[in-house]
């Protein structure tokens, strides 16, 4: 039995490989201080949870649910984006579509434009389902690196006019992960003219829009005039509500983008169970004091992290968005080397930059999804341990 010879140019999945190394280590009776995966441990909101028991116990929610969504799903999502970004005129019947969280959604995306010979434009570093989805799709991916003089933002002038226009997506991600990094609607003004320019359907994945502190609210490409004709942006609840377990999100924007999505999905998938869609529209009316009080928690360890880090020696500035803080590695070691050494020394898992793709080599990325308690005993023993950033 020969498995596809497309398997053999995907790498085992970053987070599935982080997970087996710490449940070895584990086995072996270690403490691990595990700050490597973006999962939130805090619970789902109490009314989200209330409008879900009562969902259940509904029987209309029991049969299959309409591929693209229930209307009534869709219609809280315009209503959301309206509120919540200003964008308005979003049709939940063209332009609006639910996904199983938002990794489904973008892999779905490439099998629905991208076939052998076309190229992806992809961040590196990045989320690594665009690349191995570019893979699955019989595409070709040219990355655009993300480098800390360039505020970690892609330069489009470097993209080769010819790469361009056999590109049939553009993918970004702000605010970023892995790096944390932020985009203006200046930016976003540049990257749909570019995506005009060559036909590139843009797809902005969104996943961290609720993710913000210090009074940053992070913009929506579909905030741009236009927008609309070239992008497409990708939402969900799993970070901003504690709802990774739940799968629910929703993509908006360019109605072929939608339609190619939605012609995907009706062939692989059979929707969200309607009453997870449910208490995803209570999530969605949410007050904005208790977001405001989930994003505190994230706040407060993302200041633990960097005070401890900096006294340390590290030279890093909070990041305003993101579940993440990245890291650079001390001078002489690789992302590789610095991760082992955390964890054989400290007993601390992270995960290394060059997963996320070869600019990342060279950083090392926090995720800030444990207890005070822990993040604070993770940077006494590095401190114990003798680890700084220089000597």
């Amino acid at each position: 039995m020969q498995p596809a010879k497309r398997l053999e140019k995907i790498p085992p999945y970053l987070f599935a490989e982080i997970n087996r190394k710490r449940e070895e280590l584990v086995a072996k009776g270690v403490d691990i201080i595990n700050m490597a995966v973006g999962d939130p441990d805090k619970p789902t909101p109490a009314h989200i949870l209330q409008v879900m028991h009562e969902a259940i116990d509904d029987a209309s929610t029991h049969n299959y649910p309409p591929y693209q969504g229930m209307q009534e799903f869709r219609e809280a999502a315009a209503l959301w984006m309206e509120r919540r970004f200003g964008v308005t005129g979003l049709d939940p019947n063209t332009e609006i579509i639910s996904s199983i969280g938002s990794k489904e959604a973008i892999h779905n995306t490439f099998l629905a434009f991208v076939e052998a010979g076309d190229y992806t434009l992809i961040p590196d570093p990045g989320y690594p389902v665009y690349r191995t989805s570019t893979i699955f799709a019989g595409g070709e991916a040219f990355t655009m690196p993300l480098k800390p003089e360039n505020k970690f933002l892609p330069n489009l002038s470097v993209i080769p006019e010819e790469i361009a226009y056999k590109a049939k997506l553009l993918w970004i991600n702000y605010p970023n992960n892995p790096t944390g990094a932020l985009a203006t609607l200046e930016f976003f003004e540049e990257l749909v003219a570019f995506c005009k320019q060559y036909d590139i359907l843009l797809c902005h994945d969104h996943a961290y829009s609720e993710m913000a502190y210090d009074g940053y609210k992070p913009p929506s490409v579909l905030q741009i005039p236009g927008a609309k004709d070239v992008a497409i942006e990708f939402h969900s609840l799993s970070k901003s509500y504690n709802m990774t377990g739940w799968r629910i999100g929703f993509v908006a924007g360019n109605a072929i983008g939608i339609a190619g999505l939605r012609q995907v999905k009706t062939n692989v998938d059979s929707g969200v169970f309607k009453a997870i869609q449910k208490a995803a529209i209570a999530g969605y009316s949410t007050s904005e004091t208790e977001l405001q009080g989930l994003m505190s928690v994230y706040q407060n360890r993302r200041d633990i992290i960097v005070k401890g880090l900096q006294s340390l020696g590290w030279p890093i500035e909070p990041p305003k968005a993101t579940l993440y803080v990245w890291v650079p590695v001390p001078p002489g070691y690789s992302s590789a080397e610095f991760v082992s050494l955390l964890l054989d020394k400290c007993g601390i898992l992270v995960a290394p930059g060059n997963g996320y793709g070869q600019a990342g080599e060279g950083f090392f990325r926090i995720a800030l999804t444990i207890a005070d308690e822990r993040m604070h005993e993770a940077i006494q023993r590095m401190k114990d341990a003798g680890i700084r950033y220089a000597s």
